[in-house]
């Protein structure tokens, strides 16, 4: 007699949602108890997270992520040092919120993208500040830039979608200059402006400038009047830039 519990086969799943090689394709989905969860299609079945807290849905000591407890026990000890386990955990937290980041991007829900974009550069904060095993640490710095490139993008896209193309504009040169800030602190600024990051940003600000005929925003008119020291015109956009953020 067969015992095998049909209900637990995904076939149905997998069969109706169909992989496609080199696209993420991501749904949200109503989990048994009602919830909403989060699924993206992998090519041997599917990932399913959860939408908030830790993607894996385990609440570590009681915390919504590994990365809230470590922050609690820092607290009361600032010198204290990751543990080989602690590192275990960390590297299990990067990998499930990069999975769950790029989900969100391909959802378009760029708020939750940078909501998890800044979990894990603070994930990597506290690895830099609490252990001294530089090639460890080094595994995820080399991620770094990547993942500022996807908090620049949805920021820049949140702007776009709440207020203006020019403020989305605005965000990306932004974030271009908090690029550059990081290539340099890392001594690598001569490659920079050929860097793939770097060049889909400045494509990505100037096909909006295109789209939505964009001139000079208030932001770079200021920076040009400055660099030229008219500095009458440099208050008068001032003005400007702050009556416009008054109305955001």
């Amino acid at each position: 007699m067969d015992s095998f519990d049909h209900s637990e086969n995904i076939d149905h799943i997998v069969n109706s949602w169909s992989f496609e090689p080199g696209k993420l394709t991501a749904r949200i989905a109503t989990g048994s108890d009602g919830r909403d969860v989060l699924q993206m299609r992998i090519e041997m079945g599917l990932l399913q997270m959860e939408i908030a807290g830790r993607p894996d849905g385990e609440k570590p000591f009681n915390f919504d992520s590994y990365l809230e407890y470590l922050q609690a026990q820092f607290l009361t000890d600032l010198d204290a040092m990751l543990s080989d386990d602690d590192c275990v955990e960390i590297d299990r937290e990067f990998v499930q919120l990069y999975h769950r980041r790029i989900c969100w991007l391909a959802l378009r829900e760029y708020e939750k993208a940078v909501r998890d974009a800044d979990h894990t550069l603070a994930l990597m904060d506290l690895c830099q500040a609490h252990s001294t095993d530089e090639e460890w640490i080094d595994s995820h710095e080399h991620f770094r830039p990547f993942v500022m490139f996807h908090r620049i993008q949805a920021k820049a896209l949140i702007e776009l979608e709440k207020h203006t193309p020019e403020h989305a504009i605005e965000e990306l040169t932004s974030g271009v200059e908090e690029l550059r800030e990081l290539y340099a602190s890392n001594e690598s600024e001569e490659d920079f402006e050929n860097d793939e990051l770097h060049v889909r940003l400045v494509e990505l600000r100037e096909t909006l400038r295109e789209q939505f005929e964009v001139g000079q925003t208030l932001n770079e008119q200021l920076a040009d009047a400055v660099a030229n020291e008219r500095y009458e015109q440099a208050a008068k956009l001032r003005d400007r830039i702050h009556k416009r953020e008054d109305l955001r």
